[in-house]
């Protein structure tokens, strides 16, 4: 006779499996009991760990408390005080509504549940064992909860040895701290490890304080305000200054409706908006707050939450990329001459503009319509003025005095301070992005030689040209092959009175051969000949300028959408602000 196969689990055993689900390590407990905590409406969390989390754990708030029935049933699977019914899935306004967080972790831990709701006289303890409620007591005590969990994973022993040293424990433990800092800056926290202090985070308004209250190194980070809105999405934080990001380690913190979450695809997006403005390898510091409407995110579909579903996904990585990009516009993304001093100000204004400044505000440029303009060829008229460099606005600046400095270089006077230009940096952010103009609208024509020249190739260089003829053509290159090896030029484009043009093409034919750097950043054929020719083209260092000519110059600059980075994410220009100049001089 066959016997049933299929039974169901005692609640011990059933904990257990979702507590592995839930519990990873002494990380996923403190986020859970911080969510918790900060659910309950705290002002402040205290979370103390002994090595790393592995012996003990301990998070207290001074939130609203429970009463002893609470106390008890928040002990069962699937008990919270959070959803009451299947459609409140569908919005959820709270960071923890899983009912399996608190049974999981008493599960596998010795547990201690201390709290007392307001307005009642006593509270009251609760000791659980592996799951098992072994004692219930009044406890005197104030307003808040209080969870101790000892000894994790005590009857689960092979996964208490997968886990990692106690100071890997520890960072992962701050790393969780540090996200709910980020999204609650009103809130105090503090961190304790040992019985040492290792982060005491005092309550406060602005993302800027929060950011260089958890690490020392953010003010020389050189962040600057994101903030920006479309339709119902909206997009707020903080991203490092394109010439201060570099390879290797960065941080990179995300939140969506003020809840922490980890998407790759959202990085990306990120990522491709700092395009052309760094290096292919630098990974810039990114601190960003998504607001999303709660019916097209999903915050169900990962066991700890640390992953998001969202409905409308190429809409929200677009957004991104776009906010970013249009952030870099700005004037605050340039570099910048200042002391370290000077970078870590803080203060309420500064605060403000990380929190409320819009993304492509006071700090960026007047655009003007560049389809009419050719650098060093006549101005627009005697109206004509160059852009105003410190803030947007409906009327024409005066042009600044400009002086050219080694013939490298041009220093313009700006409203608050002094901007330094590199000439071929500035030249081949014009070129660029008017040649991809260019090519997108079917490309222009170059002027015959009256001597044509010729130039000979290898093998591969013949090869790649042949394959790349129309792209050459549409840049302005007009050419036959002459012999096996070699080709006769008869038109080129002319971009300056200075160009080289047979010197440009060699140098293009070999970089679009041999590729570089700048090469491996191109996401396609046309970017690949617009950058090679922006570089190999723009005016050079050590080439004289008129003054006319440097006006012609900034103008097209400050006419472009990234007037302060140059195509190899180097910085185009440097700013001195005035403040900082008194500085230098003692005049503060």
């Amino acid at each position: 006779m066959l016997r049933p196969r299929i039974r169901v689990l005692p609640d011990h055993v059933a904990n257990q499996i979702a507590a592995g689900e839930v519990v990873e390590r002494p990380a996923s407990v403190v986020k859970e009991l911080v969510e918790n905590a900060l659910d309950a409406g705290a002002s402040t969390v205290q979370v103390s760990i002994e090595q790393g989390g592995k012996l003990g754990i301990r998070v207290v708030d001074d939130g609203v408390g429970m009463i002893r029935e609470d106390a008890l049933a928040c002990l069962d699977r699937h008990a919270t005080s959070k959803v009451r019914h299947a459609e409140d899935l569908r919005e959820i306004h709270t960071l923890g509504f899983r009912g399996e967080a608190l049974p999981s972790i008493a599960a596998v831990s010795r547990m201690v549940i201390e709290t007392a709701a307001q307005g009642e006289e006593t509270g009251v303890r609760v000791r659980v064992l592996a799951g098992r409620i072994q004692g219930i007591d009044d406890v005197a005590r104030r307003q808040g909860t209080s969870v101790d969990v000892r000894s994790l994973f005590l009857n689960t022993p092979v996964r208490a040895r997968f886990l990692s040293t106690a100071a890997a424990e520890t960072r992962a433990v701050s790393e969780v701290v540090h996200a709910q800092a980020l999204a609650n800056p009103g809130t105090r926290f503090i961190l304790e490890s040992g019985g040492r202090t290792i982060l005491d985070l005092p309550a406060k308004r602005g993302l800027r304080s929060r950011i260089g209250a958890i690490w020392e190194d953010a003010g020389k980070a050189g962040l600057i305000p994101v903030a920006s809105e479309r339709g119902t999405l909206g997009l707020r934080g903080a991203i490092q200054r394109p010439d201060l990001a570099r390879p290797g380690f960065r941080r990179t913190h995300l939140f969506v409706n003020g809840r922490p979450f980890r998407d790759p695809g959202v990085v990306a997006a990120a990522d491709r908006g700092y395009r052309t403005t760094i290096p292919e390898a630098a990974r810039p510091w990114l601190f960003l707050f998504l607001t999303v409407p709660r019916v097209e995110v999903d915050v169900n579909v990962h066991p700890a939450k640390a992953e998001v579903r969202f409905g409308k996904r190429r809409q929200i990585e677009d957004f991104v990329e776009s906010s970013i990009r249009e952030t870099l516009e700005g004037t605050d993304s340039a570099a910048t001459i200042e002391t370290p001093a000077a970078m870590v100000r803080e203060g309420t204004r500064e605060d403000e503009r990380f929190s409320s400044r819009p993304a492509a505000g006071a700090g960026t440029p007047v655009r003007d319509d560049t389809s009419q303009i050719h650098l060093f060829g006549p101005r627009r008229g005697p109206e004509a003025g160059t852009a105003e460099v410190e803030g947007r606005s409906a009327h024409r600046a005066p042009r600044p005095a400009l002086l050219q400095v080694h013939n490298s270089f041009i220093l313009a006077e700006t409203r608050d301070g002094l901007m330094i230009l590199d000439q071929h940096a500035a030249h081949e952010r014009v070129l660029y992005e008017r040649i991809i103009r260019s090519l997108d609208e079917g490309g222009g024509q170059g002027q015959r030689l009256l001597f044509p020249f010729t130039i000979r190739l290898t093998r591969p260089e013949m090869d790649v040209v042949e394959s790349m003829r129309d792209l050459f053509a549409r840049l302005g290159f007009e050419f036959d092959r002459f012999g096996e090896r070699a080709l006769l030029v008869q038109a080129v484009p002319s971009p300056h009175p200075y160009f080289d043009a047979e010197r440009c093409m060699r140098e293009m034919i070999d970089e679009l051969t041999n590729g570089s750097d700048l090469m491996k950043s191109a996401h396609n054929q046309n970017e690949r000949v617009a950058m090679s020719f922006a570089c190999q083209g723009a005016i050079k260092a050590g080439q004289r300028l008129s003054e006319e000519e440097m006006h012609e110059l900034f103008d097209q600059l400050f006419a472009t959408e990234l007037p302060y980075h140059d195509i190899h994410g180097r910085p185009v220009a440097v700013r001195l602000e005035l403040d900082e100049l008194r500085r230098k001089f003692g005049r503060t």
